[in-house]
């Protein structure tokens, strides 16, 4: 119905808004069901959290509230394809290197707790309505600079766009992105080497509001949603900052009122891998989408600090993925889209699980793997 939807779009904002300073409050919302418990190890020296950068967000409460309640109450659907599963005449590549757009910061806050392994934030940046994109899709970013190696400017970076097409306030000016922060710690000194330190993570995790950033895009066809047929399934799996296509996604569905969203008939099922639950993100989001859509989405958490997988070692993503491996390799052969974001360690694991069951059924992993390419139902996008 449309008012789950509605109080959803502002029960987000709100979340975003409040952020870091009701993180500690927020964890005890968290399901039991998908997160354990049991308090992991302290942070380790080569894991450190900057904690000299806290950017504010600009935006009030009730600033936030009348622009969602004016999105909701008009709806979705002004960005809209016709029919709006129709991706032939998708955005791409609207600016280039040599011809680039200039967005402007509208806030930068982090978005993890204090015991995080590392400073993860959420930067919303005003494009005016004049760069718009699909959910899936990537922003590149070219930090101001030279390179001190070449003495050429810096190159392009490109990062999986972490909102919607309307964006958090949903009115379509606006993309938000989610960056970790990339630091360099000297492993015989301890101490942060900022010679090589992540150029574009750490000018985008400094941002201020009003700062002017230099823009490419938007790119990329590869994790873009099936929407023709709305009882496909989703299942989505992200270690870290790889959950940013997936909060566009959940948001479309979820969140906002769409025709996507309105057709969805399908089941949306997202895992996330990270070190503790302080790591998490948008974990707030996730509860509340799955206390209003039980049936359609679901939720699984690999805390690799806190839980430990069927083997008594560290549970990461794929080790997650497996316990449900059954199943998901029923789905795949019933149509569902399969999305994989993030790091690239993660691929061997679950490809390895996967063949083992497609062997358990007499089947060929290579040749349904090559099937289920073919199908378009296999999205991979890790570095």
């Amino acid at each position: 119905s449309a008012t789950p939807r509605v109080d959803l779009a502002i029960a987000t904002m709100l979340a975003l808004f409040i952020g870091a300073t009701a993180f500690a409050g927020s964890r005890a919302g968290l399901s039991r069901t998908h997160v354990s418990r049991v308090a992991g190890p302290a942070m380790s020296a080569d894991e450190p959290w900057n904690s000299d950068i806290i950017a504010k967000s600009t935006l009030g409460v009730a600033e936030l509230e009348k622009a969602v309640g004016k999105a909701s109450s008009t709806g979705q659907d002004f960005l809209e394809a016709q029919p709006y599963w129709d991706v032939s005449n998708i955005p791409l590549n609207t600016y280039k290197n040599k011809a680039p757009f200039t967005g402007k910061v509208v806030s930068c806050k982090r978005i993890v707790g204090p015991d995080a392994t590392g400073e993860t934030c959420h930067i919303i940046i005003s494009h005016g309505g004049k760069m718009p994109y699909w959910e899936g899709q990537s922003y590149g970013v070219i930090p101001p600079g030279t390179n001190p190696k070449n003495g050429k400017p810096h190159t392009v970076r490109l990062y999986s766009i972490a909102s919607s097409r309307y964006g958090d306030d949903m009115t379509g000016n606006t993309g938000s992105l989610c960056v970790r922060r990339a630091v360099y710690v000297d492993p015989e000194t301890g101490k942060e080497d900022d010679s090589k330190k992540g150029v574009c993570s750490n000018y985008l995790c400094d941002a201020t509001p009003g700062l002017e950033v230099t823009m490419t895009g938007p790119s990329g066809k590869v994790m873009l949603m099936p929407e023709q047929d709305p009882k496909t399934d989703l299942i989505m799996v992200a270690t870290g900052t790889g959950i940013a296509p997936y909060r566009g996604f959940i948001r479309r569905l979820f969140v906002e009122k769409t025709p996507a969203a309105a057709a969805y008939k399908g089941q949306a099922w997202l895992f996330l891998g990270v070190a503790n639950s302080d790591s998490l993100l948008y974990d707030d989001e996730w509860q509340a989408a799955l206390k209003s859509y039980p049936q359609n989405f679901r939720l699984d958490y690999a805390l690799s600090r806190e839980q430990t997988n069927k083997n008594g070692g560290k549970m990461y993503i794929q080790d997650k993925v497996e316990e449900y491996s059954d199943e998901i390799f029923s789905k795949l052969e019933n149509g569902a889209h399969m999305y994989f974001c993030g790091l690239k360690g993660m691929m061997p694991g679950i490809t390895d699980m996967l063949e083992r069951v497609a062997s358990s059924k007499g089947m060929n992993w290579a040749e349904k793997l090559e099937q289920f390419k073919k199908n378009g139902q296999w999205h991979v996008e890790v570095y």
